[in-house]
């Protein structure tokens, strides 16, 4: 139980079901749809749809999404909805034209968006209300306005370089300026388009006026793309990936994403007893460091898509390979920082629900750098996600750009299961953070018993590019301990993460969902 005479947030408690999600509307609008009679993939349709309105530097529908659904808390399925490489995308083209990377303003960061392809694909075999029906809250909220939020107006506030583009800055910018919290905001081009996917489900989007109006912009902008490319996007079923943890099953999409990276990192902790009473809170942090830094190496040199590139997911998560790391750890001395290569990002939303019969879904959808690109499609209102910036321009790189290629992706939905049996949906939001998150997580649940709430309010560190990355709620004596031991301490400015999770205490029958503090949404149930 939390301790009441300190500042902070009871985990929320229900019944009959239960959303968790990063802005208020969204999870207003998922009990609105669970109470009316919707199911937890109805829920979240309608809940991220609305977030890709109100959130619009960390989502929208021109990004990608990944998702994990257990049919009445059963064994998950797992659907990859991250989009691929234009077919002209050759490696040689962008190395001949004098590209040594992809950056994130550029027509060539945009794959081909994947979300609604996903959302679609969800819908017909799991929803049970009407797409437009779910989709026309979140029209709404685009036609008639919303009200800024405080973290989204911190995050707007921090990002207007980004926008400054006149068809972006026409939306984003109205006044010239990021809007404050409590402004009000609209975009009626992206309420008609939401409506139009509502009205012609997949087709909406990948076909007609919209289609032609992202693919227009890009090719304006010396993108490769072309409309046969968005008629190929289609989403994927695929088997989800696990390994134990504390006596659980932690299931998480696999490669092309990083989910890998979490399994990893739990099967080298495993071996630690992170709980016991002779660790102190410097230790812990130290080895989720150290754990971090051998798992990273790894999603950095081998991860990519598993249709072009082999990723030998058995023996990354062998007990062998994990013992052969905690042999190199120790618990006195940093190992040297990897060099990890890939661009920081840290927008997205995540978000779970669980419904009267236990359906539970584990949802995210990204658009990765803050506002993507920054590339609007003026007509339908669709700005465009940066992931192509996770490509590789080195041949023979498992993350090598390729025709129909999709890259390394940073969004891990996440399903804890106990007994075959679903035991809570998580995510931690935050780019490249989102493993450790999910470790950090994890271990303030299982090895030190807090509920979810708790576990999303605890403070957070990020081992990366040779530094240990602290929030300021560790204490000052914690990171000198750690930096004794080898790290370089760098305090971070911006909090790092964002989780949403939420329990199902099958025995009890109650739902006990937790909300990201550093966000403005909450857990809420009925």
């Amino acid at each position: 139980m939390r301790d009441f005479n300190r500042p902070g947030r009871s985990a929320a408690m229900a019944e009959s079901g239960m959303a968790a999600t990063s802005h208020p509307l969204s999870t207003l609008i998922a009990l609105d749809v669970l109470r009316s009679g919707g199911n937890a993939v109805d829920a979240a349709i309608a809940a991220v749809a609305v977030q890709c309105v109100v959130e619009p530097q960390s989502t929208g529908v021109g990004g990608d999404c990944f998702l994990l659904y257990s049919p009445k808390g059963g064994l998950p399925v797992a659907l990859n909805g991250s989009g691929r490489a234009p077919g002209k995308a050759t490696i040689d083209w962008y190395r001949d034209n004098g590209f040594r990377e992809i950056a994130i303003p550029s027509p060539h960061a945009v794959t081909i968006p994947g979300a609604i392809d996903a959302w679609c694909t969800l819908h017909a075999r799991y929803g049970t209300k009407p797409l437009a029906e779910l989709l026309e809250p979140a029209a709404r909220a685009a036609e008639e306005g919303f009200v800024v939020t405080p973290r989204v107006a911190f995050d707007w506030s921090r990002n207007e370089g980004k926008l400054k583009d006149p068809l972006t800055a026409a939306v984003y910018l109205p006044q010239g300026a990021a809007p404050a919290a409590g402004d009000r905001m609209r975009n009626p081009a992206l309420a008609a388009t939401l409506r139009r996917i509502g009205k012609e489900g997949r087709a909406g989007f990948y076909e007609g006026p919209v289609m032609r109006d992202i693919l227009a912009r890009l090719k304006s902008l010396g993108g490769l793309h072309e409309a046969e490319d968005f008629a190929a996007q289609h989403a994927e079923w695929v088997e989800p990936i696990h390994a134990s943890y504390r006596g659980f099953e932690v299931y998480e999409c696999p490669p092309n994403g990083q989910g890998l990276t979490v399994l990893m990192m739990l099967r080298i902790l495993e071996g630690y007893d992170l709980g016991s009473s002779s660790l102190g809170e410097a230790d812990r942090l130290h080895l989720i460091a150290e754990a971090t830094k051998a798992a990273y190496a790894v999603r950095d040199a081998f991860i990519g898509d598993p249709a072009q590139v082999a990723v030998d997911v058995a023996g990354f998560l062998s007990e062998a390979r994990a013992k052969r790391t905690r042999e190199r750890i120790s618990l006195e001395r940093a190992l040297p920082g990897s060099a990890f290569a890939e661009p920081e990002h840290k927008d997205t939303v995540y978000l779970c629900v669980v419904d009267r019969d236990r359906n539970a879904i584990s949802f995210i959808n990204s658009l990765f750098s803050a506002f993507g690109t920054g590339i609007l499609a003026p007509d339908s209102g669709v700005l465009l996600h940066n992931r192509g910036t996770s490509f590789r321009l080195i041949p023979g790189h498992p993350n090598a750009i390729a025709p129909g290629k999709r890259p390394m992706h940073t969004i891990i939905p996440a399903m804890l299961m106990k007994d075959a049996r679903a035991a809570m949906p998580f995510g931690v939001m935050g780019g490249q953070f989102q493993p450790v998150g999910q470790v950090h997580f994890l271990h303030r649940l299982l090895d030190q018993g807090r509920d979810p709430q708790q576990a999303a309010e605890a403070p957070r560190s990020f081992a990366f590019e040779g530094t240990l990355r602290v929030e300021h709620a560790i204490p000052p004596e914690v990171a000198a301990d750690l930096e004794r031991r080898g790290h370089t301490i760098e305090w971070l400015e911006v909090p790092v993460g964002g989780s949403q999770a939420i329990w199902i205490d099958w025995q009890r029958g109650v739902l006990i969902g937790g909300s990201e503090p550093r966000k403005d949404g909450l857990a809420l149930g009925y």
